[in-house]
């Protein structure tokens, strides 16, 4: 018969410390929510259902959480009695019986499969919960692990410790696997005598012990199990969590000349032999294949850079992006749904949107497609081998064809067929004298102003 689990995932808290308008645990990690990337490491477990106990925001946290495909149901927790006491929120989930149960927190977007694999298998060895724990140097404040041999004999808070306890550096990170068939039972056997008058699930080890019971631990690296307070703590999660992101790809084979400049997003595909110059951003929805160069100073979102491609510096690729081969988008240059065909070139001071640019073609600078008129928005169609000369609008909706040129300076409103020449443009004038009288004037009134 096929094992099932439940995760619990505790998601209430008031997000105060975040001094925020919303939920703690929608704040993003990598442009993730936290508790999306909580709900990722989870599906890797092999868990069968996800509960998640909400407060604040619950239409959104449970958005969030159900955006990595598991099965998810939610549980409001009305009042704050406590970690065990959140988790019995989800009593209608545990009374259906599961084999396995895992705690989990929404504020911990770190959090790897391989910690909470290890504790369920503690659990399915024969052991009635396993608690995740990790090691520091400054252990103050942290709930001390206290072991007798392999087993925990049980959690002591900072403020109950004796001396020699407080110099255990093994300390609690909330995380745990429980026995499915007896959870319920100890949770509700967890009593609130204490100062704060809550129900602390920390007590689970005890109350297991005093019937016979046993608990185990499991190790996990501190970074892995960090939990995220305050905007200060946020942002040390994303540093942690760009470094590891970074390491993975540069291992893959993606050269960063200064990666700790480069910020990727939860969902950025990068292909070796990629080389990506200083000051890079990754929005959501990149992809970015072999041989390509992102040079320094650009932001990407939502593009596709295919291979041999170059992109930069100071571009900016947005969602809709879509470069071909060898293409190139230059310094200064802005692309938002639009195709830049292979070979094309786009190299400065250019707004491409709403636009199909063909293979080979090449874009002046200064170019812009005309999208919008306010209301709605039109295409731009440029076929192969075009040239467009620098500093012309070409107002959409608009096409010009195959190996067709466009004259500088020129606005285009019609179509330009295949081969043809376009100039949109006034007949020059030049008038003999007449800069040097501008010139004249203008100086007059210059020296007319100092005095």
């Amino acid at each position: 018969m096929t094992e099932r689990v439940l995760a619990i995932v505790l998601a209430a808290g008031e997000s105060t410390r975040m001094k925020s308008s919303k939920s703690k645990v929608l704040h993003s990690i990598g442009n993730l929510p936290m508790i999306s990337h909580v709900i990722r490491a989870l599906a890797e477990t092999g868990v069968s259902d996800v509960a998640v106990v909400v407060g604040r925001d619950a239409e959104s946290v449970i958005a969030a959480a159900s955006s990595e495909g598991l099965s998810i149901e939610s549980y409001e927790q009305k009042e704050r009695l406590g970690t065990a006491h959140a988790v019995l929120a989800a009593r209608p989930a545990l009374e259906r019986g599961y084999d396995q149960i895992l705690i989990a927190y929404g504020d911990g977007p770190l959090i790897e499969a391989a910690p909470l694999v290890e504790a369920l298998d503690k659990v399915r060895s024969g052991y009635d919960a396993a608690v995740i724990g990790f090691h520091t140097e400054k252990p103050f404040g942290y709930g001390r692990l206290l072991q007798d041999g392999a087993d925990l004999v049980a959690i002591r808070e900072e403020k109950d410790a004796t001396e020699a306890e407080r110099a255990v550096t093994f300390c609690n990170s909330g995380l745990m696997a429980i026995d499915g068939q007896k959870a319920l039972a100890l949770l509700s056997a967890i009593s609130n005598n204490n100062a704060k008058k809550e129900f602390y699930l920390t007590d689970i080890v005890e109350v297991l012990r005093s019937a016979g019971g046993k608990a185990a631990t499991v190790e996990a690296p501190a970074d892995m199990v960090a939990g995220c307070n305050n905007r200060a703590e946020l942002a040390e999660l994303e540093a942690i969590w760009q470094r590891k992101k970074r390491l993975q790809l540069m291992i893959s084979g993606v050269t960063m000349i200064a990666p700790e400049t480069v910020f990727l997003s939860h969902d950025t595909k990068i292909a070796p032999d990629v080389t990506i110059e200083p000051n890079v951003v990754f929005g959501e929805g990149v992809v970015v294949e072999t041989g390509a160069v992102i040079h320094a100073f650009s932001h990407l979102e939502g593009a596709h850079v295919a291979s041999g491609a170059t992109v930069g510096p100071f571009a900016r690729l947005r969602p809709g992006a879509n470069l071909g081969r060898n293409s190139k988008v230059g310094n200064f240059c802005e692309v938002k749904k639009a195709d830049i065909g292979e070979g094309a070139k786009v190299n400065h001071l250019t707004y491409i949107g709403d636009a199909v640019i063909g293979a080979r073609s090449n874009i002046g600078a200064g170019t812009i497609t005309c999208n919008y008129d306010g209301f709605n928005k039109f295409e731009t169609h440029i076929g192969a081998d075009a040239f467009i000369g620098s500093n012309s609008s070409l107002v959409a909706p608009v096409s010009i064809g195959d190996g067709a040129l466009v004259a500088s300076g020129s606005v285009i409103t019609a179509d330009v067929p295949a081969q043809a020449a376009a100039f949109g443009r006034a007949r020059q004038s030049v008038k003999d004298g007449y800069g040097a009288e501008i010139m004249a004037r203008n100086k007059a009134l210059k020296e007319s102003r100092k005095k």
